[in-house]
């Protein structure tokens, strides 16, 4: 049987700080409650929370304001993937989240290649349009080519 709780972060795969959700106890007890994202509904954790809201709303704010000035200088980046191309310019393996979260990193920026949204890997020579998932509310097109190397 599912408890109520309130989640005092924002989590994905739940909803945003704030709101009552209905979860299992054991996802509660082992993992929201320990690492302080969520409060079991009361009264008490009510006054808690709304004692909490403002420091949690500009954190949020803040939060999303960091995420998209990296968005804007992410969207500057001019990302060439250089690659061992067989006769036929077909890719000796592909061109994967990883890959280009590492040609980033070397390109001077920091991205979690978690974030990189690839339907299926790369395995052709070509210009690319690749999603970044910074943020929930914030997703940036990132124009990638993969050339010989």
């Amino acid at each position: 049987m599912k408890e109520k709780y309130i989640l005092l972060e924002d989590i994905e795969s739940l909803g945003k700080a704030g709101d009552v959700v209905a979860v299992l106890p054991g996802y509660a007890r082992n993992y929201l409650v320990p690492k302080k994202l969520a409060l079991n509904v009361s009264k008490g954790a009510l006054r808690q929370f709304e004692a909490r809201r403002g420091k949690i709303e500009e954190k949020r704010n803040l939060e999303i304001e960091k995420v998209r000035q990296t968005a804007a200088k992410l969207s500057t980046l001019k990302v060439e993937i250089p690659v061992n191309v067989g006769e036929d310019n077909r890719l000796f393996g592909s061109v994967t989240p990883y890959t280009i979260a590492q040609r980033i990193v070397e390109l001077g920026m920091e991205v979690d290649h978690h974030k990189i949204q690839l339907a299926t890997p790369i395995k052709e020579l070509g210009s690319y349009e690749v999603k970044i998932k910074l943020h929930p509310e914030v997703v940036l097109t990132l124009k990638i080519s993969v050339v010989k190397g």
